[in-house]
């Protein structure tokens, strides 16, 4: 007892225990908005002084931002919606007019089978063709814009001619108009996009005309529409992206692998109206079309084929795709002219930008180097860039000053290294040399005729034709062209040949003389000969002509090694430009008689045309399996022109058509 009185004094506790309803009586935690609000503040004292400065700042500045973000917008909203209701009484007080440079350019529509797309369909033909309807053709062109898109498709004129005529009625300045999708704007400059070099030329511009009522389809122009469709479906089944169809073994062959039938076609597919075969053949050039490959292509088959059907599918529909992809072949192609005469090589490898001649041979033909400026003149004048035209013209003017030469007449060879003409006193107007002389015409009408050293080339040229190359068969007495060899005549003549009284025909509608159209006349009297006296109506590769009159013999002899028909268009497109500028029905009915035996002799059912081996035995022919891309290029084609009754259709005034039928505008003479 002694030692607890002597420890600490000693403390008591007591514990409660509170029920739910004490502790709520007496304060507790119940949810409620008031004790959130003590907890919080509690809470916020217990933080140290930093940590409350810290988010008081935080606060402060994400206000600020608020107010900032909300003053900005409110004046781009208020921008905005002032446009919207200026352009919307602009439209109000001005019917029919439409803003200059839209953000979005009208897409084209899809195909359809109801006559809803094509309202004057039962006025243009009948309705197993619903696809097909052209527009009025009279309309002007000017070089369209690069960043533009498909504007219209034939048989959508009449809704953008709608506006026009309204603004005429007002007086006012014409709005945009259309012409089969290329763009049309009175007060449009013509020139190129790119401003890096000034433009060589500029392309054909007049004052825009008076619309035309559209000239309805002939009933022959609907039967090439079907013959296109049925060739186009087999190669599209059996061949799609691909070279060139075998519609016989269903398949398909490769030259370049880069879809030469399909890009052959584009144009003709837009000039015939196929609006569904077109869009999805754009597809395939805009997703599929890479020229970035490790392959070697023909210099001269890829300028006039590729380069010149992606640059006349531009300038008829207006879409840039077709310009990007040809100025990337068009670069593509240029390593062909590193060499030490500028006589440029005949193959290059496009992916990895090189060069050379063939295996056996350090030559190049002369047609090949003479026969792809038209093309690389025009993407000079669309790109700005002079290097393509550069590097073609040099080779014109090296051509023009060269010994060699037979009265105009030029070898077939021409050596890259030394430039010089090879294999002299050979001289023809068919295969290595005949585009030599059609491209001497028509560089000199697309640059507005003023070369005039390529005038005097073609001039002296066909006046060596004349002297040296023509002679007259037995028993009729056709004219035809001939070869020489060393001085010996020889009476073989190509099919080739007959580009020449389309291109006689074509330089008389220019103002020159007009003895070349009698000239013109009586060669494709010939040509067509050349068909007509053959048992299937189809002419031959090369005919040989008998100039001693010989009991029982026709004129044409055909020797076996030649006599294959490959589908080709010479004829055909003379037959064009000679109707065109005569009115002579007779070609058209000479052309007529030629699609007749193209579908009689050529055609397979499951889709396609083929070349064909024997053109003298009409019960078997001799199918080759093979479509060439020029059937749907060229030939089908010029078949469609030919029959039109409308002369503003691919005008001649406008267009110059390259070696493969892809028409390009002429330019503007200064």
């Amino acid at each position: 007892s002694g030692a607890a009185a002597a420890g600490p004094p000693r403390r008591d506790f007591i514990a409660v225990t509170l029920g739910p309803q004490e502790a709520a009586g007496a304060g507790g935690y119940n949810n409620s908005k008031a004790w959130r609000r003590r907890s919080c503040w509690r809470k916020w004292k217990q933080l140290s002084r930093l940590q409350r400065s810290v988010i008081l700042f935080l606060f402060a500045f994400l206000a600020v931002c608020g107010v900032l973000s909300y003053t900005t917008m409110g004046v781009s909203w208020k921008s905005l919606t002032d446009t919207a209701l200026d352009d919307q009484r602009t439209e109000q007080e001005i019917p029919g007019l439409k803003l200059a440079n839209p953000a979005v350019l009208p897409a084209p529509q899809k195909a359809d089978a109801s006559h809803g797309d094509y309202p004057e369909l039962s006025q243009q033909k009948p309705p197993k063709l619903p696809h097909v309807r052209r527009g009025s053709s009279s309309l002007q062109l000017k070089a369209p814009r690069r960043d533009t898109r498909l504007k219209a498709w034939p048989g959508t004129i009449r809704a953008v001619e709608e506006p026009v005529q309204a603004d005429k009625e007002e007086k006012t300045e014409k709005s945009v108009i259309s012409w089969r999708g290329a763009v049309i704007e009175p007060d449009q400059s013509t020139e190129p996009p790119s401003s890096k070099i000034k433009e060589p030329e500029k392309p054909l511009s007049v004052e825009a005309e008076d619309q035309k009522e559209p000239v309805p389809l002939t009933q022959r122009q609907l039967a090439v529409i079907e013959a296109f469709r049925h060739a186009w479906r087999g190669y599209r089944d059996f061949a799609w992206g691909h070279d060139e169809l075998k519609p016989i073994s269903k398949s398909y062959s490769e030259w370049f692998g880069l879809g030469l039938t399909l890009i052959d076609a584009l144009d003709t597919m837009w000039i015939l109206g196929l609006k569904e075969e077109f869009e999805e053949a754009r597809k395939w050039v805009a997703n599929d079309l890479v020229f970035d490959k490790n392959v070697d292509v023909n210099l001269f088959e890829s300028t006039i084929r590729i380069l010149g059907g992606l640059l006349s599918t531009y300038h008829l529909s207006g879409d840039s795709l077709f310009l990007e992809k040809a100025k990337d072949i068009g670069n593509r192609l240029m390593p062909a002219f590193k060499t030490p005469s500028k006589i440029p090589y005949s193959d290059v490898n496009i992916g990895r930008g090189t060069a050379h001649p063939p295996r056996w041979t350090s030559d190049s033909t002369v047609a090949e180097v003479t026969s792809i400026q038209l093309e690389f003149r025009e993407l000079s004048r669309l790109t700005g860039d002079d290097k393509f035209q550069k590097a073609v013209d040099e080779v014109m003017k090296h051509v023009h000053t060269l010994s060699g030469k037979n009265d105009g007449l030029v070898p077939m060879f021409i050596n890259t290294n030394s430039g010089q003409f090879t294999h002299l006193g050979v001289y023809t107007l068919g295969a290595r040399a005949d585009s030599y002389y059609e491209y001497l015409l028509k560089q000199w009408i697309q640059g507005g005729k003023k070369e005039n050293e390529l005038l005097e080339d073609y001039m002296r040229a066909i006046e060596g034709v004349k002297k040296h190359l023509l002679q007259k068969s037995q028993p009729k007495r056709l004219t035809f062209v001939g070869e020489l060899a060393h001085g010996h005549f020889s009476a073989k003549m190509d099919h080739l040949v007959c580009f020449l009284p389309g291109t006689l025909a074509l330089g008389v509608h220019n103002g020159l003389t007009a003895d070349h159209m009698k000239l013109a006349e009586a060669l494709i009297e010939t040509c067509y000969q050349m068909y007509a006296q053959v048992e299937t109506g189809l002419s031959p590769e090369i005919v040989h002509f008998n100039v001693h009159a010989q009991k029982g013999h026709k004129d044409v002899e055909i020797k076996p090694a030649d006599r294959h028909n490959l589908l080709r268009p010479e004829t055909v497109e003379s037959l064009f430009y000679m109707y065109r500028f005569t009115g002579d029905k007779k070609y058209q009915d000479w052309g007529w008689e030629i699609l007749q035996n193209f579908n009689k002799y050529t055609r397979v059912p499951t889709g396609g045309y083929t070349s064909i081996n024997n053109v003298q035995n009409p019960s078997n022919p001799e199918p080759r399996d093979k479509m060439e891309s020029f059937f749907l290029g060229e030939t089908l084609k010029y078949m469609f022109l030919l029959f039109s009754d409308d002369t503003d259709l691919i005008s001649l005034d406008k267009y110059i058509f390259n070696t493969e039928a892809h028409p390009l505008p002429i330019w503007v003479p200064a």
